[in-house]
């Protein structure tokens, strides 16, 4: 597929542990809060079963073994301190993390209860963490190859230039901005979709491709769900991956682990996924060598 134009859219001290944070007491029923920043209220056990399929792998039962408080600021990130605090006051063991958005206001809410961030993007970079192998603090969890927006701009406005296709970078931060990109978009002559990683754009997946496929541009994600919702393709993990490996850290220091003492862990296979259906519908013709080396192709 040869693509002319394309369009990005974008959108220390020390710590004193709880004593609980040992090996499993026989009778205890460890209490888990999950927060997300956009999933709504409905999609809870849906979005986050990676989390409870990893903790049953490693032979904790829900419900007899630990209950989670699942938590979502629904997109309104100014919910996040808030939503923060109330899992603090509950006396959580452990915090885990949906989404970058919400690991700062976390931080910043307890530096004593263990987080595990379930998705992070450049947690160095970000001041999230000390190091990759040493983390430090009450923070550890996984990374995403996934960049931030603007890395992402950088990274996409190179390759355009050393290939002369035409970048438009375009933000959306709300579901109505994202209709009004593509309304003010249906004009241009633009081929192709890059989008980045967002938890809102997540959420909106559906309709994204939707409208990616009703303005017949040919869409690339990082995260497989957006080709199961009907991206043309994706190349990099599947959130539910994150969510599953996020349980052995859980597993860890809930058997007495300091989360500054695991390191933070990254990807180690990147899945090429293809969209059939969605090719079709756009009329493009799949190189035979791309199914081939492909992960999964979508019928």
């Amino acid at each position: 597929m040869r693509r002319r134009e394309f369009i990005t859219l974008l959108g220390g001290a020390a710590a004193i542990w709880p004593l609980a944070a040992q090996a499993q007491q026989a009778g205890r029923i460890w209490r888990i809060g999950f927060l997300f920043g956009a999933i709504p209220a409905a999609q809870f056990a849906s979005e986050g079963r990676g989390f409870t399929e990893g903790m049953r792998q490693l032979g904790y039962l829900e419900g007899k073994d630990f209950v989670i408080e699942w938590r979502s600021a629904e997109g309104q990130y100014a919910r996040l301190p808030d939503l923060a605090a109330e899992l603090v006051r509950l006396q959580v063991d452990v915090i885990v993390l949906g989404s970058p958005p919400t690991i700062r206001p976390v931080q910043q809410a307890t530096r004593t209860i263990p987080i595990v961030m379930g998705y992070s993007t450049d947690p160095v970079g970000n001041g999230l963490v000390a190091s990759l192998a040493h983390p430090g603090g009450n923070t550890t969890g996984l990374a995403g190859s996934s960049d931030v927006s603007s890395a992402l701009i950088m990274r996409v406005q190179a390759a355009a230039k050393q290939t002369g296709l035409l970048l438009v970078p375009v933000e959306a931060r709300t579901p109505q901005e994202i209709e009004n990109a593509f309304a003010g978009l249906a004009k241009q002559s633009l081929r192709a979709l890059i989008v980045g990683g967002d938890p809102m754009f997540f959420t909106q997946r559906k309709r994204l491709t939707q409208l990616a496929l009703n303005n017949r541009m040919a869409s690339i994600f990082s995260l497989s769900e957006y080709a199961v919702a009907g991206g043309l393709m994706s190349y990099g993990e599947d959130l539910q991956g994150f969510y599953r490996r996020a349980a052995s850290f859980v597993d860890k220091i809930l058997k007495g682990a300091k989360p500054g003492d695991l390191p933070i862990k990254q990807p180690t296979r990147f899945n090429l996924v293809i969209n059939r259906k969605t090719a079709d519908a756009l009329g493009l013709t799949i190189p035979p060598e791309l199914y081939i080396f492909a992960d999964e192709v979508i019928e």
